[in-house]
């Protein structure tokens, strides 16, 4: 038996918020597991509206419990997981290209959330596009990646956590922090769970100044 892989097109979807033609700043939001860019992308609907906001959509869609109901998306899974780091990286940079054509985008930030936030890693990673701030909101970073050593020296890189966050006990919040803190993250944390909490986000961006 031989597993053979092959190159076809595939329609992707993302969500737009505060919609400007004159935009300069984009802020792109991923989502994490289980959920879906259009609902993800209403968590941002107090951050400031001029501030473009682009929320791709994972590429594998499945229904949440069951045969039915609910659906969510997933940027990977252990099956095929390199090819589909490739494939989100591709599909990224393109949508970066393509919002890049239809506004004046001169600064980009790039949020991930949870498991969006290790696709979000990986494609700042990438380097073909670069981002003026990486925010990391409650997740592990990749155990396959080596931070770029550049990366270290920016500013305005943040790792954010909730005090109640559900997914990290003290030692595991502890032991997070330090990791992102070596890579020369700055470490924001707040009272919640693990969400988007749009009061701090707010006031990460003031502090990006953009």
């Amino acid at each position: 038996m031989m597993e053979v892989n092959f190159k076809f097109s595939k329609t992707y979807r993302y969500q737009v918020l505060n919609e400007d033609k004159n935009a300069k700043t984009v802020l792109y939001v991923l989502h994490g597991y289980g959920q879906l860019a259009k609902f993800f992308i209403q968590k941002f609907k107090e951050v400031n509206p001029t501030i473009l906001i682009v929320a791709p959509e994972g590429m594998h869609r499945f229904y949440r419990k069951g045969n039915a109901g609910r659906v969510g998306a997933s940027w990977m899974t252990k099956e095929a997981r390199e090819i589909d780091i490739e494939d989100n990286v591709l599909y990224l940079n393109e949508l970066d290209r393509l919002i890049s054509s239809s506004y004046p985008i001169e600064n980009r930030i790039l949020l991930g959330f949870s498991q969006g936030a290790s696709t979000a890693i990986r494609w700042k990673q990438d380097a073909r596009v670069t981002f003026n701030s990486l925010i990391v909101w409650a997740s592990d970073f990749p155990p396959d990646i080596e931070w770029n050593k550049r990366f270290k020296n920016e500013m305005y890189n943040y790792f954010m956590l909730g005090d109640n966050d559900e997914f990290f006990n003290s030692k595991k919040a502890s032991e997070v922090c330090e990791q992102f803190l070596s890579l020369g993250f700055n470490i924001e944390k707040y009272e919640g769970v693990h969400d988007i909490d749009v009061k701090m986000l707010n006031e990460i961006l003031k502090k990006i100044n953009i």
